[in-house]
């Protein structure tokens, strides 16, 4: 099981996370996994468990600072009161640092608000290895797109009324015109389709069958991009 930690922020302040070891923690890959708009509730915990299970370092940077959301509109407003900029260049930066001190290569990725800042990242932090964005991506003059340098993959939901597919399209217009490695995998599903947790504190919205897809696809380019190489554990970790 995972434990709250502590870890510096490039700007010398703490800040708390949940960190997740594989049982040969040495020298493993890293991924910085940031938390939906709920905070770091159990079912994001449970994420990070799997990753482990599967020979990630993984860091869940508490964006909230302890807060999980009970129902969509505290989500909403703890969401609305969050330093995007700061939450990229400080604690998802300082995650990233934290794991590299540790061992091998960095991924960052994460869900909805997550998804968004893990884009911000791959714009922005240089000691990031490679991105995974799901359903969730920052405003256009957040920055530009063909400046990442890293391979990005994005799972996008084709009915997604909070981040249209609309969005990540012009994401991989722009990177494809650079000649950027990015790959945008479409799935017929509506936001959050891959959190199972129901209403109140999730949407409602999960579809096994496509969240152990876009699992698997995740875990694929892990393998490519950061270096732990698929076996025979299952999809579901």
């Amino acid at each position: 099981m995972g434990q709250m930690i502590e870890f510096p922020r490039p700007d010398g302040a703490s800040a708390p996370g949940y960190l997740a070891l594989p049982e040969h923690p040495d020298a493993a890959p890293g991924i910085v996994l940031i938390e939906e708009w709920w905070g770091v509730n159990e079912q994001i915990k449970g994420i990070a468990e799997r990753y482990a299970e599967h020979g990630y370092r993984t860091l869940v940077p508490d964006l909230f600072r302890g807060r999980v959301a009970a129902d969509g509109t505290e989500a909403k407003h703890l969401m609305s009161g969050l330093d995007f900029a700061d939450a990229a260049s400080q604690d998802v930066r300082g995650s990233a640092l934290h794991l590299r001190r540790k061992g091998g290569r960095v991924g960052v990725t994460g869900y909805c608000m997550g998804g968004a800042l893990a884009i911000l990242a791959a714009m922005h932090v240089t000691e990031i290895d490679a991105a995974v964005s799901f359903y969730g991506y920052p405003p256009a003059d957040a920055g530009d797109p063909a400046t990442i340098r890293i391979p990005l993959l994005c799972h996008a939901a084709t009915h997604d009324a909070f981040f249209p597919i609309a969005g990540y399209e012009e994401i991989e217009r722009k990177m494809k015109a650079a000649g950027l490695p990015v790959e945008l995998l479409r799935y017929d599903a509506k936001h959050a389709f891959s959190n199972p947790t129901p209403p109140p504190r999730g949407l409602g919205n999960y579809q096994a069958d496509l969240a152990n897809l876009a699992w698997s696809k995740t875990l694929d380019f892990w393998s490519r991009t950061i270096g732990v190489r698929r076996g025979s554990l299952s999809v579901n970790g």
